[in-house]
């Protein structure tokens, strides 16, 4: 058994904004089932919810400041939480990056340093828990810091950092350094430097015994210039210490056999009951009830990154095909504008809801034919996992995670009862648009729509596979 810290600045369901949340979220439990002490570590913000009040367990002095640790649990399970109470850091509206009004905090750097110098006593049994780490498990540049103070430590953990997405890299001016008063041992251009500046990430980077990525491919293009971000040599260089391990999804969440959100409960073997959520969502969204018609959807932040503006160029051709079109996202408010330009013009076919709602994602998961994810790029993507699940064809572009879990629908995969969606290949409108008019062409062909949607809903994407991924890697070092 081994002792895992599992570090992360977010955690769902406690707090979440992105990815991250859900992958905290999810595979410490599933490390918890397959035998393993695995305890979650995160800041106490002022917006957790959903868990019981931390219980106060120690003051650990790091840096002239003492911080509190408090315990509490991941709901309905054992896995332990503990959350790292610094009121004069933590205690404020928001969410762990921005304040209330959508602005970085100002003190963002000095937030995350302090996180990681807890993470590294409590990793080093100096918190009063009684408690060594075998491994910590560090996620994103948040906990960059992690790997770097613990290789000055003796005999220290062995350490893993897991990148979800090398956009982020936790960049901040050289003279943060001395600020933060970190060991000046570790300011070099093969530790915390990057061309004269401080980046956390390359603290995990440089460092860690371990790199991940949340998906086999990802692993790949983060070696190119295109998303390495100006760190692709140095990941090419540790290139024997990266591989890519795919996100799992919470399948007791994302079951369309037992989903309470949607107006019937379907499986693989009753998959004619699909039409039922249909035909509710189309009623739900002012759309024409028409079962012949083929309906998109969309669900994401609407920002570049996610392919929007390709859908944006794509829309009028869109409303000239024989489709409905339903899209739950936020974002760029001028993307939101021209979106809902669209459906004002087009009320029979397209339909936006601006915002995040969790009942009606999983009614456009469980009632759209078809979802459209067509990802600039995409370390993991859950949607297309989710759309699959419940045999909704999902249109993607070949990149990342997208690339390692959608099958795409050509003769050879669909005669070997493979294929799972469509890809395509080119981050343009034009290759997008002829995506869609292929899925078209498929849907009429009703006997080869449903075996591909029977594929679809076959496919196990469960955190426990992920979860031995992690294990075999964690018994590796």
């Amino acid at each position: 058994m081994k002792k895992i810290l599992f570090a992360s600045s977010e955690t769902h369901p406690l707090i979440k904004t992105g990815g991250l949340a859900d992958v905290a979220g999810s595979l410490p439990l599933a490390l918890a089932e397959l035998g393993q002490d695995v305890r979650i570590i995160m800041p106490n913000y002022q917006g957790i919810k959903n868990c019981e009040p931390g219980r106060y367990l120690c003051t650990v002095r790091v840096n002239n400041c003492d911080v509190n640790l408090l315990e509490t649990r991941l709901p309905d399970s054992d896995v332990i939480v503990w959350l790292v109470d610094y009121p004069p850091f933590f205690n404020f509206p928001g969410n762990p990056y921005l304040d209330e009004a959508g602005r970085p905090w100002p003190n963002i750097g000095e937030r995350f340093a302090l996180f990681c110098r807890i993470i590294v006593e409590v990793a080093t049994n100096r918190a009063y828990l009684n408690w060594h780490a075998d491994i910590v498990h560090c996620n994103d540049w948040q906990t960059g810091l992690v790997p770097a103070l613990l290789s000055l430590e003796p005999n220290p953990p062995a350490t893993i950092f897991t990148i979800h997405n090398m956009a982020y890299q936790g960049l901040f001016p050289g003279s943060t350094y001395a600020q933060l008063n970190l060991p000046g041992q570790l300011l070099h251009p093969d530790g915390l430097e990057f061309h004269g500046m401080l980046s956390f990430i390359k603290g995990g980077l440089s460092y860690s015994d371990r790199i991940t990525t949340v998906s086999p491919t990802y692993a790949q293009e983060i070696q190119t210039p295109e998303f390495g971000y100006g760190l692709e040599g140095l990941l090419a260089h540790k290139q024997s210490h990266l591989s890519g391990i795919l996100n799992g999804i919470d399948v007791s969440v994302w079951n369309p056999a037992n989903d309470e959100y949607i107006a019937k409960p379907f499986s693989v073997d009753t998959l004619k009951d699909k039409l039922i959520n249909k035909t509710a969502l189309q009623q739900q969204l002012g759309l024409p009830v028409d079962s012949e018609t083929p309906l998109f959807g969309l669900i994401g932040r609407l920002v570049e990154q996610k392919g929007i503006d390709l859908v944006l160029s794509c829309l009028q051709e869109m409303t000239t095909l024989p489709l409905q079109f339903a899209l739950l996202g936020s974002g760029d408010k001028s993307i939101e504008y021209r979106l809902q330009e669209f459906a004002r013009l087009y009320p029979e076919r397209v339909s936006i809801t601006i915002g995040y709602d969790e009942r009606l994602a999983h009614q456009i998961e469980a009632g759209a034919d078809i979802f459209l994810m067509p990802s600039r790029f995409e370390p993991c993507g859950l949607n297309q996992m989710y759309s699959q699940c419940y045999g909704t064809i999902p249109i993607v572009r070949k990149t990342g995670g997208l690339a390692d879990t959608v099958v795409d629908a050509l003769p050879e995969s669909i005669s070997n009862g493979s294929a799972s969606g469509i890809s395509f290949n080119d981050a343009s409108a034009a290759a997008l648009i002829e995506a869609i008019k292929r899925s078209l062409v498929l849907f009429h062909n009703r006997p080869v729509w449903k075996k591909i949607q029977r594929n679809a809903m076959v496919k196990d994407f469960s955190w426990q596979n992920s979860a031995n991924q992690y294990l075999a890697l964690y018994n590796e070092i």
